[in-house]
């Protein structure tokens, strides 16, 4: 079970609205520790199944080998431009690696749900195609924080500039 977020919580989405903005929404931004402790973050598509994140990464690449020395990550989805706009959702935990690595496709029954959910998803497939070069992660988070800056007031939000 994650964390329960404490603060922002009038601009907190709730589960059902995080649920709908986890699934649709195709990239995330991965925060992994490098062995200097200095973060690294990259982008890579996801699918949510409401439960996990699942990432298809690549198995030569800097996060990869990252996680493979430390497991912790966090993973932001967000959209908007204008402030009134914004929401997105932090997750945070630690990454397991899942199936074969890299994957070729041999039969796995944990990972016939999340690759549907990333091929409809990503590629517009009912199968995952596999190139041999990639393997899972699942986030199952510890914590999760969310906001959504539309609920914030009737006019979207922004600020208003203060009379002088």
């Amino acid at each position: 079970m994650a964390a329960v977020q404490r603060r922002g919580r009038r601009i907190m989405m709730t589960p059902e609205e995080l649920d709908a903005f986890l699934s649709e929404r195709r990239t995330c931004r991965v925060a992994t520790v490098a062995a200097d402790g200095r973060p690294h973050v990259s982008a890579l598509w996801f699918a949510w199944d409401g439960t996990s994140l699942w990432l298809y990464s690549l198995v030569r690449s800097r996060r990869w080998a990252e996680l493979r020395r430390d497991p912790r990550l966090a993973v932001v989805v967000d959209s908007g431009e204008e402030y009134g706009e914004l929401r997105g959702a932090e997750l945070s935990g630690r990454a397991e690696f899942v199936g074969e690595s890299p994957r070729t496709g041999r039969p796995c029954p944990e990972l016939e749900a999340p690759e549907r959910l990333f091929a409809r998803k990503n590629f517009a497939l009912d199968a995952m195609p596999h190139d041999g070069r990639h393997a899972w992660l699942r986030l199952t988070p510890e914590a999760i924080t969310s906001w959504d800056f539309r609920k914030l007031s009737p006019h979207g939000g922004a600020p208003r500039p203060r009379a002088e």
